[in-house]
């Protein structure tokens, strides 16, 4: 049954749509909220363990892929603020989200997931509705080097495809904690070059917004996006994928008041709309294969 994927994709969007929040209360530097984030991501799945006495899984070797999906993340973000450095934030998110579009597109032709039609038509309606809310437009009116900025973006968007294929190929074996810890570490220390020479003096308050950055968008996010993407085919998670922005709008919305206009509202809408008959339609075929499995196998 894919109701599990379904959920904690949806909730993994969410809870790593929180980040912007944590960037603006602290007023750090990117890199360092980004090395906290997995760091303390890392840890808290460390106790996480520790109190369910499981923290046998950590003592294995996490394999390669596991390793280099750590890279991935820590690519993946980095690449992101610098094109946020060079661009505007809608240029280079624009960009970034066409990369659960990309892995769908290559998980079909490469692992086997084949795009039927009704898959394909609510990726791109979910597509349609994020350009809706960019107001189908990327921005050259301001910011400087927007074509390098793109450039970053692009960068990030390869990494983040490869990040969810990635995690689609690792197999079953490696146990989804060993693998989110391996990869929260690994890309926390990828991080540390960006600032290690420049370290900024950090705030009692900053710590306990650091602290909330490690929790939700670190800790809950990654590993509900590890737990889905084991679950769910890449097309249904990069549709499922769009709930972030739309989660980051409410947040600017409700917390920084910023206002969306009708044409923005009703991209969110359609998002919201593609993503909930997707996750219908994989909760429908997952029933139907229950239903045709031997009773013996219904119970694994």
């Amino acid at each position: 049954m894919n109701i599990t994927g379904i959920v904690t994709a949806i909730l993994a969007g969410l809870f790593m749509g929180t980040m912007g929040v944590f960037s603006r209360k602290t007023g750090l530097d990117a890199e360092v909220i980004t090395f906290f984030r997995l760091l303390f991501g890392a840890a808290f799945l460390t106790l996480l363990l520790i109190f369910t006495r499981r923290l046998r899984v950590l003592a294995v070797w996490p394999t390669w892929p596991v390793l280099i999906n750590g890279l991935m993340l820590a690519g993946f973000i980095i690449f992101y603020i610098q094109a946020m450095y060079l661009t505007s934030m809608a240029n280079a998110i624009m960009v970034l989200y066409l990369a659960p579009l990309v892995a769908s597109v290559i998980a079909h032709f490469f692992l086997g997931e084949k795009l039927n039609l009704p898959s394909a038509l609510l990726i791109l309606t979910a597509l349609f509705g994020f350009a809706m809310m960019m107001e189908f437009k990327i921005d050259f009116s301001s910011g400087t080097n927007h074509l390098l900025g793109l450039g970053f973006a692009t960068l990030g968007l390869c990494c983040y495809s490869a990040f969810i294929l990635i995690n689609r190929t690792i197999r079953s074996t490696v146990h989804v904690y060993t693998r989110t810890f391996y990869q929260l570490l690994t890309g926390a220390l990828c991080t540390v070059p960006f600032f290690i020479t420049d370290f900024p003096t950090i705030t009692g308050t900053n710590w306990l917004w650091l602290l909330g950055a490690g929790f939700i968008p670190g800790f809950l996010g990654i590993l509900f996006a590890v737990i889905a993407l084991e679950r769910l085919p890449a097309a249904t998670f990069g549709t499922l994928a769009y709930f972030e922005p739309i989660f980051v709008v409410i947040l600017g919305w409700a917390l920084f008041a910023e206002t969306l206009n009708s044409l923005q509202l009703a991209g969110c809408l359609l998002i919201v709309a593609s993503g909930a008959v997707k996750g219908y339609l994989t909760a429908r075929n997952g029933r139907a294969t229950c239903r045709h499995l031997p009773p013996n196998m219904e119970a694994l």
